[in-house]
């Protein structure tokens, strides 16, 4: 059977409703410690991406709203991780889901580097699965280091590492090609919806100054970017407790004005 776009909702349905879309690694193992910090304080709901090779940006936009509508949820903020800031603005476009808010964790409208992110893919695209499994090894000993301040994450790293498969290679190689051709600009220009950026000080995957500077000059529905200064791309892991509190702070304060 091939592999289909997961959620996984908790929370209560009397709270607001958090939809996180995650980073070019297309799954929830890393947002965990964002989780726990969130708390009760939201009805948080995580997606799993399949591992295909064919879906459009417009294709993920649609595949999500289905699967929160088999779920009765109609209506809420997306929380766009960097690869799914370019999910968020075609959800946005379409119009059909109830976007109460959109909070950017290291995304962009179009990448800065555009460069950066074809080199990337072509990297991406020719190295190994033994080279691979390497660097992931590599990288499950780094990572429970660099989390060594957040269990939840680090218990998670495991299912991180098994996920890395050539056919995950693949769709990570497909997910880069899908951001290098990207555009949202003239999406997010004509924004009514309340937008937020989050994103961690450390961050040369996508630069937030080029993003930031983008914004404030063209995205009127910009309300606030927020700098988490010890945190890095991965700003809702490794800056957990500041991004949960702020983007709490964001919803409450957005509903209240309402």
């Amino acid at each position: 059977m091939p592999e289909e776009l997961q959620l996984r909702v908790s929370g209560d349905a009397s709270q607001p409703t958090l939809i996180y879309l995650p980073g070019l690694h297309g799954d929830w193992t890393l947002i965990s410690s964002f989780k726990r910090a969130l708390g009760d304080r939201a009805r948080f709901v995580e997606v799993t991406y399949p591992r295909t090779l064919d879906w459009s940006l417009d294709d993920y936009a649609a595949n999500v709203e289905r699967a929160l509508a088999e779920q009765g949820i109609r209506g809420g903020w997306l929380l766009g991780e960097s690869f799914s800031s370019q999910v968020v603005w075609p959800m946005m476009a379409r119009g059909k889901f109830q976007i109460e808010g959109i909070i950017l964790a290291g995304g962009f409208v179009r990448h800065p580097i555009r460069a950066g992110v074809r080199f990337a893919e072509r990297t991406a695209k020719g190295i190994s699965l033994s080279l691979l499994t390497r660097i992931m090894f590599g990288y499950a000993k780094f990572a429970r280091f660099r989390y060594r301040h957040s269990p939840e994450t680090r218990s998670n790293i495991q299912e991180f590492i098994e996920r890395r498969t050539e056919s995950d290679r693949k769709a990570a190689v497909h997910r880069l090609r899908l951001i290098a051709g990207s555009n949202f600009c003239e999406v997010a220009r004509a924004a009514k919806i309340p937008i937020f950026a989050l994103t961690g000080f450390l961050d040369p995957i996508v630069p937030w100054f080029f993003v930031r500077h983008w914004l404030r000059r063209n995205c009127p529905a910009l309300r606030e970017f927020r700098i988490i200064w010890r945190a890095d791309h991965n700003v809702l892991s490794t800056g957990a407790d500041a991004s949960a509190d702020q983007v709490v702070r964001w919803i409450n304060r957005t509903g209240n004005a309402h």
